[in-house]
């Protein structure tokens, strides 16, 4: 069984970055797509990007300026790395994959088989 375990989430001053971490066991990330997403209060769960089995890197409109994402296979890890931070980024950051070799639909994260625990990203101003 795959599990996802996502870090590095905290408190943070306006403009300032983190980086966060999936890491993800009992498994090889490279057959996989993850996926990160956030969800405020109120709101619905916002996918961001990902990184396929096929090393296709994709990162939404909205935060293509100020997200990228990586990966480590040797270490099974998946990154967000989070610069020039909004109070309005303040959510709970989930990583989720789809089955082994399924494709990642953003839109759609009820496919997902799988989901970590969330790490809380609080941004102030």
């Amino acid at each position: 069984q795959v599990r996802l375990a996502e870090s590095g989430g905290g408190s943070v001053q306006a403009g300032g970055s983190l980086k966060l971490s999936c890491a993800v066991s009992l498994d090889n990330m490279s057959k996989y797509c993850v996926a990160w997403y956030r969800q405020a209060p109120g709101k619905e769960r916002e996918g961001l990007g990902f990184i396929n089995q096929h090393d296709l890197r994709y990162v939404v409109d909205s935060v293509k300026d100020r997200f990228t994402v990586a990966k480590d296979n040797a270490k099974n890890t998946l990154h967000l790395q989070m610069n020039a931070l909004k109070p309005e980024d303040s959510a709970m950051y989930y990583c989720g994959a789809p089955k082994k070799g399924d494709y990642c639909y953003l839109a759609m994260p009820s496919h997902f088989a799988y989901w970590g625990q969330g790490t809380q990203v609080t941004v102030s101003s």
